[in-house]
């Protein structure tokens, strides 16, 4: 599901970025990407991957997506963010692959000139990314449980695994 050019990749607009990488996400960088002498608050969400769901231990997430389309949902979600909000600039950077336990797998940072309008985006912006972006997320618990592919939303429902790609690139369960 993941795009045959090499990541990371990016689109930049005015006040508007964003990225998915395969790297460590730097909190420092997407930080310096929205300060501005006009911007009065700065408000950065850093998704962590956590080590249970439901009960269960949880080993890694894993990441993985159909980049092209990806990216251009990220933007329209930032840019629509900026100017409902009237943002000074927003970044949104999503980790692919392996996500270790306590490792970011999303960072959203924003700024304007009031805190306010900050965190309101900055929230609508994670939960507008959870509900459209194409992202899927693979949650290896540990033990012999195996993993569940989700869509990247909080709780929903997925398929177990395992899961493997088939020629085609369509993802499909082997159970």
């Amino acid at each position: 599901m993941s795009s045959e050019r090499p990541l990371p990749e990016t689109i930049t607009g005015e006040g508007v970025h964003v990225e998915l990488t395969h790297a460590h996400l730097d909190v420092t960088s997407v930080m310096n990407t929205v300060k501005s002498p006009k911007a009065g608050a700065i408000v950065l969400f850093a998704g962590t991957t956590r080590d249970n769901f439901g009960g269960k231990p949880v080993k890694e997430l894993q990441y993985s997506s159909y980049a092209p389309r990806a990216l251009k949902t990220l933007f329209s979600i930032a840019d629509a963010t900026k100017s409902k909000h009237g943002l000074t600039a927003i970044t949104m950077v999503h980790r692919l692959g392996v996500v270790p336990i306590g490792e970011e797998s999303i960072l959203i940072a924003v700024s304007s000139p009031h805190r306010q309008a900050a965190f309101r985006a900055g929230e609508e912006a994670l939960e507008e990314c959870k509900a459209k972006v194409e992202v899927w997320k693979l949650e290896e618990f540990g033990g012999e449980e195996g993993g569940v592919w989700r869509a990247n939303r909080d709780g929903a429902a997925g398929i177990p695994g395992p899961v493997e790609k088939t020629v085609s690139g369509v993802w499909t369960n082997q159970d």
